[in-house]
């Protein structure tokens, strides 16, 4: 199945790529394991990834393929999408990404926004610079508006696409390009200084099961898509973003991994009425 390329979808300070002739890119979305494009997502993807302990194993991922945001997992309405892009019949880009509805005691759409877990993006070294990140920060949104539609929400309903990303450091050459790039498309990240968020273990139950779980501390950086331009955001909005982040993981991430991250979670956001957003590379 092939996704399309949506103008109105870019963010602000990546309009200009809307400019640019596309017509050779492809857009397929992986739909299970038995597609081949699943081994050629998933692997580099974790060579770029897993080192760091920040992508989860193929069973995880082969799971959440199989996510239907019709039919709720816990207190979350799920969509999970696994993206290839190809320009000129080469593979140029991949990404990843859940989006999540937060359901109350009822099954309906809670309070609060609908959150775009962005957990991957990948371009070919040979096609960076060309424009191509632009789209990969834009797809998501088509995500968001399939769950939506599948779990109820009102069509007001906020949208904010989120990604937990690396502190910057200036001896992390590599870092550095990233975290400009969502800079200059008008991301934002929450203060780290007052939200110290960390994604949990990835390893294994198994070897989680013996061990002391090692969280990874990242940032969050994020778009809220048409409040670009806001400078703070309000504490119950963070929880929400944090919340569904960690519906996701918590489907396959054991209690003892996650467990005591929500409950630094909902200690640090209690701490503040609102958060100050800043630069990535702040």
């Amino acid at each position: 199945m092939e996704a399309v390329l949506c103008p109105d979808d870019l963010a602000p300070g990546d309009r200009e790529a809307a400019n640019r002739d596309w017509t050779d890119v492809r857009v397929r979305l992986v739909r299970d394991v038995a597609d081949p494009d699943f081994a050629v997502a998933y692997d580099r993807l974790f060579s770029e990834f897993g080192p760091r302990g920040e992508m989860e194993t193929r069973a995880v991922i082969a799971d959440r393929l199989a996510w239907d945001p019709a039919r709720p997992v816990g207190r979350a309405a799920l969509a999970y999408e696994l993206l290839v892009l190809r320009r000129g019949g080469a593979v140029a880009a991949l990404r990843d990404h859940t989006a999540v509805v937060r359901l109350d005691a009822r099954g309906r759409p809670a309070d609060g926004p609908l959150v775009v877990h962005l957990s991957h993006a990948f371009v070919d070294p040979a096609h960076r610079g060309t424009g191509l990140a632009a789209w990969l920060r834009a797809l998501p949104l088509q995500t968001a508006r399939r769950c939506a539609a599948a779990a109820g929400c009102a069509p007001s309903t906020p949208i904010v696409l989120v990604a937990e990303m690396e502190a910057p450091d200036p001896a992390e050459p590599r870092r550095m390009p990233r975290l400009r790039s969502y800079e200059r498309a008008g991301f934002q990240k929450v203060d780290p200084a007052a939200a110290p968020y960390a994604q949990p273990d990835f390893r294994a139950p198994e070897v989680l099961a013996g061990a002391t779980p090692r969280p990874v501390p990242l940032e969050l950086v994020l778009r809220r898509v048409g409040r670009e331009h806001q400078s703070s955001m309000p504490a119950a909005e963070v929880a929400a973003i944090v919340e569904a982040i960690y519906a996701v993981y918590g489907v396959h991430v054991p209690a003892a991994a996650l467990d005591p991250l929500r409950d630094a979670a909902m200690d640090w956001t209690a701490r503040h009425p609102s958060f100050r957003l800043l630069p990535p590379t702040a």
